[in-house]
């Protein structure tokens, strides 16, 4: 059987993860919550938040599964939220999910959205947990889908967005404020017009190079040959005059792969704005087989982000370079197998191909066109077929970060990536290059304890 338990990128001991939530630095340490399902693979139990901690990114312990849904106001399950460190203790908020039986469409009638709030001081106990706001709190135009808590402290206050579908079928993000982070007022309904989709799914607010940016996971955009190409997006706004008067400029997607959802940001000790997803997509047309084994999804890598000419860049964070093993070996035509876990960098001039397993093909026809990832395997992508991420006309810069079960690609210094799972079959992996410079770098795995 081929070994798909991956090297680099963080998964469930068993069951299913999603979302990731909680991401924060505290007591020296990294926190990593997930969305967790460790009764099914295929998330049809009971959502838990599960945990990793790692003092350097690269060794991760997990510690179990804190969260549980065991009240009234979250029985149907611990949906996602966000961990701010106050006091000697991390603040976690979060959407305990309530569903009740009967002949409900769970969108006006049926559900309940209720943002809880834990506090813990080693990420594995937790206090009881304190009920902050029902749908009875959120403005009387939403529908009952309002989620996702994201927290911080600016200029004296508490603030707090989440995201919203409106009785309309419009996208939307509510911000409320507080004094202590314990009792909130609605400050603002952030909502374009025209609607900007359904529904607005895990929002984020950070500032970063002297600007204002929303991040958001937005369901019900319109699909495109190079935009907006998978079930539902990721990406973000700039907001110039911040989250309380400004208005969202252009979207811009954070991932043009077929696996990337439900972002979240946080900033380390030394002040980088980290962002770490869910390397999947709900309700895909395209599988997992490793669900079949009795574990599904990963996080992606956590990427450094920076801001760029045309809007927000990302890489791996720095960290992965102490993984190097080894000198890197130069490709130039074919390699009858690559290491895993591999780095891959290369430049070209023009068009070129890179192709994968023999079936994974990654390709520029022209100087000017699209970047094209395409399965030609159906048993290798799982039934993915293309996505094509736009860069700029001219050369181009490519990292690439292949594990045992999955790639990320940044084009151009992270100004575009394509994130995607693949399933190579037993023996070496092989790689073949056409235009362009290549070197592979082997990469020692991260060490995982506690699974």
């Amino acid at each position: 059987m081929p070994d798909w338990r991956q090297a680099l990128h963080l998964e469930p001991p068993r069951g299913w993860l999603n979302d990731p939530n909680g991401l924060c630095c505290f007591g020296g340490l990294y926190h990593i919550f997930f969305q967790y399902c460790p009764a099914d693979a295929r998330g049809a139990g009971p959502k838990l938040w599960g945990h990793y901690q790692s003092p350097d990114l690269l060794h991760w312990t997990f510690t179990g599964a804190p969260l549980a849904p065991d009240t009234p106001w979250d029985k149907g399950g611990v949906y996602s939220g966000c961990a701010v460190a106050e006091g000697g203790v991390m603040r976690l908020y979060y959407t305990g999910n309530v569903k009740h039986p009967g002949a409900h469409d769970y969108i006006h009638t049926g559900r309940e959205a209720n943002t809880l709030l834990v506090e813990t001081a080693d990420g594995v106990h937790v206090s009881p947990k304190k009920l902050l706001m029902t749908n009875a709190d959120y403005p009387a135009d939403c529908s009952l889908h309002v989620r996702d808590p994201k927290v911080w402290r600016e200029d004296g206050l508490w603030k707090m967005v989440l995201g919203a579908r409106s009785l309309a079928d419009a996208g939307r993000v509510l911000l409320y404020h507080s004094e202590d982070g314990l009792a909130w007022r609605l400050a603002r309904v952030l909502e374009p017009a025209p609607a900007f989709g359904y529904m607005w799914e895990c929002p984020d607010c950070f500032a970063l190079g002297g600007r204002t940016w929303l991040s958001l996971s937005p369901q019900g955009l319109p699909h495109g040959e190079t935009e907006n190409q998978n079930v539902y997006q990721s990406g973000y706004f700039a907001l110039d005059g911040g989250i309380e008067t400004g208005t969202p400029g252009p979207f811009a997607e954070w991932d043009k792969g077929f696996d990337f959802y439900a972002p979240q940001t946080f900033e380390t000790a030394d002040g980088r704005r980290m962002l770490i997803g869910w390397m999947g997509m709900p309700d895909a047309d395209y599988r997992n087989p490793t669900a079949d084994l009795g574990w599904q999804h990963c996080l992606t890598l956590p990427r450094e982000v920076t801001p760029g000419p045309h809007g927000l860049c990302q890489r791996p964070a720095r960290e992965l370079d102490a993984l190097a093993d080894g000198a890197p070996v130069t490709v130039d035509g074919i390699l009858g197998g690559i290491p895993l876990p591999c780095r891959l960098n290369a430049t070209a001039q023009g068009a070129f191909a890179l192709t994968l397993a023999s079936a994974l093909e990654l390709s520029r026809a022209t100087p000017e066109a699209p970047v094209c990832l395409r399965f030609t395997d159906e048993a290798l992508g799982g039934g993915r077929t293309v996505r094509r991420a736009p860069v700029d006309a001219g050369p181009l810069a490519l990292t690439m970060v292949v594990d045992r079960s999955s790639l990320e690609i940044y084009l151009n210094g992270g100004a575009a990536v394509l994130s995607t799972r693949f399933y190579p079959g037993d023996g070496p992996v092989p790689l073949a290059v056409e235009g362009l410079t290549a070197t592979v770098q082997p990469l020692r795995p991260m060490t995982f304890t506690g699974l």
